[in-house]
């Protein structure tokens, strides 16, 4: 900001007006503002802002309309929170924008675990965003993952460990099993989750004795594969469009690392 004293000319007063922010004696200038001289002439230079910083992070895209989205998660990115390098934080850039007149910055309506690959749901108007996060409340959005389990186990169950002292369930279905020599049996686990309690499945997996490949968290002594990753990934989501009513279910292919296993 400068101050200054000066008794300039109608016409140059005029031009100073439409580019710079001016004040005579701490009021604001205008056209008609009357100068005789002696007067204290205020300029103030409106600072330059940055615009904010984008996060160029390409993703792959597996449904969008107006309403909606879903997007491939990798391993190794939060879906949110206070870093700058987030599920959250890419998506405008992977999106198209909505025209719908309460769109708004796209948002994910549930999260996956940082090690967990596949299928994240995302809202894009005010109206879905609240529509996804009431049929996650109500239970109404089918979700199924894949997991590779250590250990021979049965060939499929139901789990209703509590969590956190909260109700949970968890139902599993083993698709194929392989030999392993250090693991002894590795299998392909499907999962679909009942109630949504953070890291139910990992937990409720481990609690049975077949903890996740690679899961550092919960893993059996001597039996961490390190370097490798978690093998969790969500598979399939499937739910009535909140808005449209059509029925839609989105599928995200199985990593490479799971085809290596069983071909």
């Amino acid at each position: 900001m400068g101050i200054f004293e000066v008794v300039p000319t109608k016409s140059a007063l005029k031009k100073a007006l439409k580019k710079k922010n001016i004040t005579v004696n701490g009021a604001i200038a205008t056209t008609a503002t009357l100068i005789t001289g002696g007067e204290q002439i205020t300029l103030s230079f409106p600072k330059e802002t940055k615009p904010k910083t984008q996060l160029h992070f390409p993703m792959k895209v597996l449904f969008e309309d107006e309403y909606l989205a879903a997007i491939h998660k990798p391993a190794g990115i939060e879906v949110s929170g206070n870093k700058f390098k987030t599920i959250a934080n890419a998506l405008p850039q992977n999106l198209q924008s909505s025209s719908l007149s309460d769109a708004t910055r796209p948002q994910p309506v549930h999260r996956l675990d940082y090690a967990t690959t596949g299928i994240v749901l995302v809202g894009k108007a005010s109206s879905s965003i609240r529509a996804l996060n009431q049929m996650f409340e109500d239970k109404t959005i089918a979700k199924t993952y894949y997991a590779v389990a250590i250990a021979k186990m049965r060939k499929n169950g139901t789990i209703t460990t509590e969590i956190d002292g909260k109700p949970s369930q968890s139902e599993y279905k083993v698709m194929d099993s392989v030999p392993s020599e250090r693991f002894g049996t590795l299998n392909l686990v499907q999962l679909q989750p009942k109630t949504g309690r953070r890291h139910q499945l990992r937990k409720h997996l481990h609690g049975l004795g077949h903890p996740i490949l690679g899961d550092k968290d919960y893993a059996l002594e001597g039996l961490l594969l390190k370097g490798k990753g978690l093998y969790l990934h969500a598979y399939s989501i499937e739910f009535e469009h909140p808005l449209t009513k059509e029925i839609i279910r989105i599928t995200d292919e199985l990593p490479e690392k799971f085809k290596r296993i069983f071909g």
